[in-house]
């Protein structure tokens, strides 16, 4: 359904991760409120024929965001096509599950790389084009970068990272005219989760935990982030914003009854 909300027409905004789950649902629904869509992703397995009704609207875009040289050339690519860089929505990530003694080094640096520098590396770019177009960031954190998970140390401390990172950019850049915050969403229905929500004992353990009884889905965060890039959210910057149905609303202890 397309939103009746048309908040984005003549802006440009690039979505990072844009193939597949939360960040294809981003990409659609900023398409679907009049945005020019830059979808970047490490294939273009979907994205062509996915955003192909936008026509002169679509750049795909295919690399390594923890490439600085590949983020330069996206930007200016968009920069000289639509005219502008309005928002940014850095999704791409990858997860890894254990403990630190079970964690090599090389998957350690490759979950920091990816979920902390492939954003670092966006911003830096983008940032003279934000302060042009009074722009917006919304980066994807997770429930784990507010609290530890079991087991997930690496990506626990990258979204960590992240949680922080839109902290300190709101903080340096309010003044300059650009907001950073994130979405930190809980377990979501993608292609990357379906193997867990699967699992009946853990889907079970799942709903027990989350308020609204179930797992989230793509378009929830994705309406999320439209809000926070949006001018309704103008006052808004530096929040990490839980899309989890309410499991922070917990304080940790188990259902008694």
């Amino acid at each position: 359904m397309t939103p009746a909300m048309n908040r984005f027409a003549d802006k440009t905004v690039i979505v990072t991760g844009a193939g597949s789950g939360i960040g294809a649902a981003a990409a659609r629904r900023f398409a679907d409120e009049g945005a020019n869509l830059v979808a970047f992703d490490l294939d273009d397995d979907t994205m062509s024929e996915e955003f192909s009704d936008l026509g002169d609207r679509l750049m795909v875009k295919v690399g390594d965001t923890t490439d600085a040289d590949t983020v330069n050339a996206i930007v200016a690519d968009a920069a000289e096509r639509f005219g502008s860089v309005d928002v940014l929505v850095l999704n791409a990530g990858i997860a890894d599950f254990g403990t630190l003694p079970e964690t090599d080094q090389e998957t350690w640096n490759k979950i920091m790389d990816v979920n902390v520098n492939g954003p670092v590396h966006f911003v830096r770019a983008a940032l003279p084009h934000l302060k042009e177009s009074g722009g917006s960031v919304v980066m994807t954190s997770s429930v784990s970068g507010l609290g530890g998970d079991w087991g997930m140390t690496a990506y626990n401390t990258s979204k960590g990272a992240v949680t922080n990172l839109v902290r300190s950019l709101a903080i340096d850049h309010g003044k300059e005219g650009v907001r950073f915050n994130a979405v930190n969403p809980c377990v979501i229905r993608t292609p990357l989760t379906e193997e867990i929500i699967e699992d009946k004992t853990i889907h079970d353990n799942l709903k027990q935990r989350i308020a609204l009884g179930r797992v989230g889905e793509p378009e929830e965060v994705a309406a999320a982030m439209a809000f926070l890039a949006s001018d309704d959210a103008r006052f808004i910057t530096g929040v990490n914003l839980p899309v989890d149905g309410g499991v922070g609303a917990s304080n940790g202890q188990p259902p008694l009854s």
